[in-house]
């Protein structure tokens, strides 16, 4: 009988345990947050809280967004207040911050198995315009944004999208950003910062607003310049005359235009270096030596200019 009792005794204490774990197990499912209450709830996010307060994008984030938040630490905004000469959030112009917050998001909920490299929109914007500033992902080796911050934790999976913790704040990219980030443009950065060159990053990163941007570049891939060293039958950059590569890099840039492919109109272009003759219609861009290069990619957006990639090195008259 006593071990009847003690059977009893346990087998109830057994039941009400399941029974606790499994009310505590229903409660978690009806507790699920909101990408907004899980950033305002975790504590190294308090920054990234602050921000989104200030510039009144807190409600993007609640339930039916199904927005993709590449979320910041507070290290990482710590760095970017010190790296900015701001002693605080309050400190930055509220439009900057804004756009610099809408430059974490892009729409959907984007699993870190669902990114492949390349580029996608996110929802800052250019200027005074509706055009979506790009994002390069690259998937590499994890999952880095802009050549800026890297993925440290990913999938945290909300009511409202997704979240993955970053380690940087991921600044207002300028076409000097999709130049380095992007491998398949090593081969231009290093024309651009050759020996004996102008200082294009310098020039290249101008503000909006300010002269000589915004920029429209006509970017060369790695492929064009391999191309372009057997055509010249020369084995590297360093053995074309710095004058004449200084004119064949100014050949790829407009100043002062934001043109964007459906902007692109059939006829004369004057570029930095010479003017060159654009078919809209097939895509082509014919330099001064009835070379044809192919845009490949288009629109990549930056905040002080686009970037088009192209198949071919433009050339000025030779």
């Amino acid at each position: 009988m006593k071990n009847l009792v003690k059977f009893s005794f346990i087998a109830m204490i057994a039941f009400l345990a399941y029974s606790c774990s499994d009310d505590d197990d229903n409660s978690s499912l009806d507790d699920n947050q909101t990408t907004a209450e899980f950033i305002a709830t975790t504590p190294e996010f308090s920054s990234l809280a602050a921000a989104l307060e200030r510039t009144g994008l807190t409600a993007n984030f609640q339930s039916g967004a199904e927005l993709t938040l590449f979320a910041p630490t507070n290290d990482a905004f710590s760095t970017f207040l010190n790296n900015n000469g701001f002693s605080n959030l309050e400190e930055v112009p509220e439009d900057l911050l804004r756009e610099t917050l809408l430059n974490h998001v892009v729409s959907g909920d984007n699993e870190a198995a669902d990114l492949t490299t390349g580029y996608v929109n996110s929802l800052a914007t250019y200027a005074n315009t509706d055009n979506n500033l790009s994002m390069y992902v690259d998937t590499s080796a994890g999952v880095k944004l802009n050549g800026l911050a890297t993925v440290t934790e990913a999938d945290i999976e909300t009511e409202s999208g997704v979240v993955h913790k970053v380690d940087a704040v991921i600044t207002l990219p300028t076409v000097v950003t999709f130049a380095t980030a992007d491998s398949n443009f090593e081969t231009l950065v290093s024309a651009l910062t050759l020996q004996g060159q102008p200082d294009y990053v310098t020039t290249l990163s101008t503000g909006i607003g300010t002269d000589p941007a915004p920029f429209t570049v006509f970017a060369p891939t790695n492929k064009a310049f391999a191309d372009l060293l057997v055509e010249l039958n020369i084995t590297g950059l360093n053995e074309i005359d710095s004058a004449t590569l200084t004119a064949a890099l100014n050949t790829h840039v407009i100043a002062g235009q934001n043109v964007r492919a459906e902007d692109l109109t059939t006829g004369t272009v004057t570029t930095l270096g010479a003017a060159v003759e654009v078919d809209a219609e097939n895509g082509t861009i014919t330099d001064p030596n009835d070379r044809i290069s192919t845009i490949v990619v288009t629109n990549v957006q930056a905040s002080n200019g686009v970037i088009h990639a192209i198949d071919n090195v433009l050339l000025p008259q030779l």
